[in-house]
């Protein structure tokens, strides 16, 4: 069920959410937290499916508040609509279109329309605030999610948090190694427990999650790690493989096609391992899971990556050498 408010106000929106529940028999219980989704008019519906599909596994209601990425007005209008049922996944969706000095306040904007004594969390799918917590909606989210990959530099983006981050922040390109760093961790579980004495990363020019992959090999195992850079590839981009270097022989996970990594490992036979790349649902999914701070990802950002040497040039291949205080 969709219903369109054309001009309308905050109050009008919160009474017409009460109205469709009590015609639609749509029951507001069980919704275990407010997600507030920050983008463009023109990102509103990539990130509705996102919050859709992650609420069958988090009920909540999603608040989009989108800003205008069109020609300029100097009318203060908000439009609205309403989705809830069928089209709202297992949430209920509130888009709100500020237009004008309608959306200078955007805090003003969604408070009235928050789950009462529930956790708030903030997501930007595309550009992000210079300082998450010191954010008109940052201030009053639990959690603060953004995505350096979407971002015009997404190296400069990373060192920009690192800088200003506070416990709650999360990025998805932390939240994509979560499958690389399970796989790694698992490999190096099994015999022979030889020391890893030097690791070699390997990732596309533009992936941040290959800088964050490689702060945390170099926090873990306080070892040198290199880092490689390869142009952006049409079928896999972002990391492309990991070599643990040992006196008993390289370890290697190499990713040469979307979903599928080869593992290579000394006296044992090759093989291929599943190693997707995660969608916006599965990312969006798994940050949602915790609401506390991830303090790991506060470590390898503060510590790690602040650490890291700024490289110039394109497709380099520079030692880096991260040492874990």
């Amino acid at each position: 069920m969709i219903k369109d408010l054309p001009n309308t106000t905050v109050s009008k929106v919160s009474k017409a959410l009460v109205e469709m529940r009590e015609e639609g028999g749509v029951v507001a219980l069980g919704r275990v937290l407010t997600l507030i989704i920050q983008t463009k008019f023109s990102g509103i519906e990539s990130a509705v499916k996102a919050a859709n599909e992650a609420s069958r596994e988090h009920p909540c209601r999603i608040i989009v508040l989108a800003e205008n990425d069109g020609p300029k007005t100097k009318t203060a209008k908000l439009d609205a609509q309403i989705r809830v049922g069928g089209d709202a996944g297992a949430s209920e969706v509130i888009v709100l279109r500020a237009h004008g000095e309608a959306g200078t306040h955007p805090e003003g904007l969604v408070t009235g329309l928050l789950l009462p004594d529930a956790p708030v969390v903030a997501w930007w799918p595309d550009d992000a605030p210079e300082n998450l917590k010191q954010s008109p909606i940052g201030k009053i989210a639990t959690r603060r999610i953004t995505d350096a990959a979407s971002q015009k530099d997404p190296h400069a983006f990373l060192r920009k948090l690192a800088k200003t981050y506070s416990p709650g922040d999360s990025d998805f390109a932390w939240t994509r190694l979560t499958l690389w760093r399970a796989q790694l961790a698992a490999i190096l579980d099994q015999p022979p427990h030889d020391p890893v004495i030097e690791v070699e990363v390997t990732g596309a020019s533009d992936s941040p999650s290959t800088d964050l992959l490689a702060a945390w090999l170099a926090m873990k195992l306080k070892v040198k790690v290199r880092e490689i850079r390869t142009n952006r590839g049409k079928a896999v981009h972002g990391i492309r493989g990991v070599k643990l270097i040992r006196k008993s022989g390289d370890i290697e996970i190499v990713r040469r096609v979307p979903d599928i990594a080869t593992l290579i490992q000394p006296t044992q036979p090759t093989r291929e391992i599943s190693l997707p790349r995660r969608s916006l649902r599965d990312c969006l999914s798994e940050d949602l899971r915790r609401l506390d701070a991830d303090d790991v990802f506060g470590k390898v950002l503060i510590k790690g990556l602040a650490a890291k040497p700024v490289s110039k040039g394109k497709a380099t291949a520079a030692p880096v050498s991260l040492k874990a205080k």
